[in-house]
């Protein structure tokens, strides 16, 4: 895993906490954060200690998305930003949605760009009453990135998604919980609290059935239902040799909490 201050990581009962640490430009992405922030999902997917993740943004901002210091056409010669997608963000998004741990992210101000998709792409989602979700690229004549073409019908349907990348209009946290596109809106002070409770108590959860349930989730998306069906039947049958689940039995039989180790 590359060291860098851009991105700030703490391992503690269970929780991996990542923490984009640019507070000065809004968390915009430089390409020392991507990998950074690169390096601490792979560590995620290896690390068994690791048995849930929670996201969020230092200072007032989630993410601004990419740093365009870094991106600017004026400099001489036009970046391919092609390449930027393939090497950078779409490796993060693919470690997100495979990652067979719950992803809680606790957006606590701007999410644009990127930033906005890169969220959207965790599994559970709080955001600030503070917070905006912005599909900005239209103001730079380009296309919704990091997963977002694709996670915004998803989530909130063709009409809305096409209206939010096109107009860039900047979308408010309650209505984002509203539409479906987040789980929930907070106070602003109760995000982090709220967020540190929700992913504290996932990592003490059955980890093993809860990756599970990601993959068959995410899998509905382009399947059928026929092929759900079958790929709940093999999930159940893998949860079903896990010791988390002789262990929820155990525990449900002796009327005792559950002491889960995530396999």
């Amino acid at each position: 895993m590359v060291e860098s201050d851009t991105v700030l990581t703490d391992l503690s009962e269970g929780l991996f906490r990542i923490t984009l640490n640019r507070p000065d430009r809004l968390n915009a992405f430089t390409t020392e954060m991507h990998v950074a922030l690169r390096g601490a999902l792979e560590r995620a997917h290896t690390e068994p200690q690791i048995r849930a993740v929670l996201l969020t943004g230092a200072g007032r901002g989630f993410c601004a998305g990419q740093d365009l210091g870094e991106r600017d056409p004026r400099a001489g010669a036009r970046t391919d930003l092609g390449e930027t997608i393939g090497n950078h963000y779409n490796p993060l998004i693919r470690l997100i949605r495979t990652l067979e741990k719950p992803v809680v992210c606790a957006v606590n101000g701007v999410a644009a760009g990127a930033g906005a998709n890169i969220a959207l792409a965790c599994d559970i989602v709080l955001a600030a009453h503070s917070a905006r979700f912005i599909q900005a690229f239209s103001r730079l004549g380009l296309v919704p990135d990091a997963g977002g073409s694709w996670s915004l019908p998803h989530l909130i349907g063709e009409a809305r998604a096409k209206a939010l990348a096109m107009t860039a209009a900047p979308l408010d946290a309650e209505t984002a919980a509203q539409w479906g596109l987040i789980w929930q809106a907070l106070p602003d002070d109760r995000l982090m609290p709220e967020a540190e409770n929700l992913a504290t108590r996932l990592a003490g959860g059955a980890t093993r059935g809860l990756g599970l349930t990601k993959r068959a989730i995410q899998a509905a998306a382009t399947q059928s239902l026929d092929e759900s069906l079958d790929l709940e039947r093999d999930l159940q049958r893998e949860a079903g040799f896990s010791d988390d689940y002789a262990e929820g039995v155990a525990a449900f039989l002796e009327k005792r909490p559950p002491q889960f180790r995530g396999c």
